[in-house]
C-alpha cells in the first residue's frame, strides 16, 4: 500500500496498520474505485458516529480516544457514514463502506480490542 496523503504519512504505526489490514481486506475489484485514504476517510466517520451516540470521548489535552462500552446499531453507523460521504462527494458505495466496517471489526478482534460474539 502506497501513502497517498500527508495525514497517512503522519499515523503511527499502529494506525497505519490498521489501515494497511483493512486495505488488504478489500477484494481487489472493490479497491479500484477507493483509496487508503477512503478507508481513513470512512474510519474517521465510523468514529464521527461513536462520538454522537456517546460512545466515544477525546481528550482535548493529550488528544487520546476512549472508546465506551455500548451498543453499536451497525445499520444506522452505515447510514451516517455514507451520508458523510455523500456529503464530501466521494464516490464509495455501501459494500465499500460496509466491506471497511467488517475488516474494522475483524481487525479489532484480532487484536483483542472486540469480543466475538
Amino acid at each position: 500500500m502506497q501513502n497517498t496523503s500527508v495525514e497517512m504519512a503522519l499515523m503511527d504505526p499502529e494506525e497505519r496498520e490498521m489501515v494497511e489490514y483493512i486495505w488488504n481486506m478489500i477484494p481487489d475489484q472493490d479497491r479500484q474505485s477507493m483509496t487508503p485514504d477512503d478507508v481513513l476517510m470512512i474510519l474517521d466517520e465510523m468514529d464521527n458516529y461513536l462520538e454522537s451516540k456517546g460512545l466515544l470521548e477525546y481528550d482535548e489535552t493529550t488528544g487520546e480516544a476512549t472508546y465506551l462500552e455500548g451498543d453499536v446499531d451497525e445499520t444506522e453507523q452505515l447510514e451516517y457514514v455514507r451520508q458523510a460521504l455523500a456529503r464530501d462527494q466521494r464516490t464509495i458505495t455501501g459494500v465499500q463502506i460496509q466491506l471497511v466496517m467488517d475488516a474494522e471489526m475483524q481487525y479489532g478482534i484480532e487484536q483483542g480490542y472486540y469480543e466475538e460474539e
